[in-house]
């Protein structure tokens, strides 16, 4: 057992001894082949590398993998450097695959892969670690934003190599931040991205993320919620009536409004004028009796919160009650003379004007028909009997003007003549009868 125990130690001896006179005398002559290739990699840190050293052409060399520090990680298939995270995935004689596990930090460097040729040939295998940053934090200046108001938020990622970038996105726009990279005394990274925006009511509720693009990692981000405060929107609905407003009639309005927070207070006025003493306000809704003219204007319903104030018109116009159109009476016609009787609709003076109100009018009939106005259809129909009337004057007048009278020529002074031959000789004679025949035509 001593004397296998010596030769062991011997071998081992012999095998040193013999890398020491090659790495010796492939420091002075090694050279980069193209025979002898490699990869570089790059590994999270705390994960496994795999470095492989390929031969095109073997013509049986041995091929050996060192580390940084030109120390032996493996001989052929025998691994002289004690550390237990090195094993050997393959040998052939055209390839040395050895992995690494659990890689840090210390571990990155250059390795070597290198072919017992005359002279030595080299390939090099830069493996790189990765360091992922911790999670990324989030601040934000102000908790509660008030619409119209700058706000900046803030977002770190710490502790990467190497340097990660961070970009923003507000809902789905992104939008240009201000990083700052720092160096930190063990060789890592830490950036600051600095955002700056103006917030609208529209950003309530929508999430801000700051998201950190890294090598290492993939979708890592942190997001808050905006919480915008944003004064009220104010809208005035005609609840009654749906068409025009007409005196005599009731009108009910109510105000509509919403806002963050929510306005406790909304107030009724009318511009230029006191809202009528009879109206009736209740919890936003305005209700006047009995309409009437004097109640023409503007009234306005106005809200507010702790940000500001906001305002809805409504514009008012009380119309005349509707009236009866009254029915045209009949023409009467004679033979000579037509008398003739027609009504028309008395004119409205208080007719609407014809400009349409940018704000809610009750001029406009929001939401209900147009009324027919039965005085216009009246006074077409006054119109086409006055016409058909004035024809009938006309027809009547000129058949007056042109009736005529003639004579018959029967024979004259028959009536008096004893028999037909007297009458005949009294007719030729050109007797003249005074009781002249006469017919009369229209």
């Amino acid at each position: 057992m001593a004397n296998t125990g010596s030769g062991s130690l011997a071998t081992i001896l012999f095998l040193f001894m013999f890398q020491a006179a090659l790495l010796k005398g492939a420091a002075q002559d090694a050279v980069v082949s193209q025979n002898l290739v490699t990869d570089n990699v790059s590994v999270v840190e705390g994960e496994m590398a795999i470095i492989s050293c390929r031969v095109k052409e073997n013509d049986d060399s041995v091929i050996q993998l060192l580390n940084p520090n030109r120390q032996t990680i493996y001989f052929r298939d025998m691994r002289p450097l004690k550390d237990a995270r090195f094993q050997l995935v393959n040998f052939s004689d055209n390839e040395l695959r050895v992995s690494l596990s659990n890689v840090s930090l210390s571990d990155e460097g250059r390795y070597v892969c290198q072919l017992y040729t005359d002279p030595p040939q080299e390939a090099y295998a830069d493996i790189t670690v990765l360091v992922p940053p911790g999670n990324p934090i989030i601040e934000a200046r102000d908790e509660v934003l008030s619409e119209g108001n700058e706000t900046e938020m803030t977002c770190t990622a710490m502790s990467s190599k190497p340097a990660a970038t961070i970009r923003w996105m507000k809902g789905d726009k992104e939008l240009p931040g201000k990083p700052k990279v720092e160096l930190t005394y063990d060789k890592m990274y830490t950036v600051t991205s600095r955002l700056t925006f103006t917030v609208s009511k529209e950003d309530d509720g929508v999430p801000v993320a700051c998201i950190v693009d890294h090598p290492a990692v993939k979708d890592f981000l942190a997001q808050k919620y905006l919480e915008v405060q944003y004064k009220p929107e104010v809208k005035i609905v005609v609840e009654f009536p749906q068409g025009l407003t007409r005196e005599g009639e009731n009108l009910e309005l109510t105000c509509q409004a919403k806002g963050k927070p929510q306005p406790k207070r909304v107030n009724w006025v009318k511009v230029d004028d006191d809202v009528p003493s009879h109206a009736v306000i209740t919890n936003g809704d305005l209700y006047i009796e009995n309409l009437n003219k004097s109640y023409n204007g503007t009234y306005r319903c106005v809200a507010s919160n702790t940000v500001g104030e906001s305002f809805d018109d409504y514009i008012l116009y009380v119309y005349d009650a509707p009236t009866t159109t009254p029915i045209p009476t009949t023409a009467t016609t004679t033979t000579i003379t037509t008398t003739t009787t027609i009504s028309f609709p008395e004119a409205n003076q208080d007719t609407a004007p014809s400009t349409e109100p940018a704000a809610h009018d009750s001029r406009a009939g929001e939401g209900a028909p147009r009324a027919v106005d039965h005085a216009v259809i009246g006074g077409v129909v006054a119109v086409v009997v006055f016409a058909m009337l004035c024809l009938l004057i006309v027809l009547g007048r000129y058949f007056a003007r042109h009736k005529g009278t003639y004579f018959t020529h029967e024979a004259k002074g028959a009536d008096d003549a004893a028999d037909a031959d007297t009458a005949i000789i009294n007719a030729e004679g050109g007797h003249t009868n005074s009781d002249e025949k006469k017919e009369y035509y229209i």
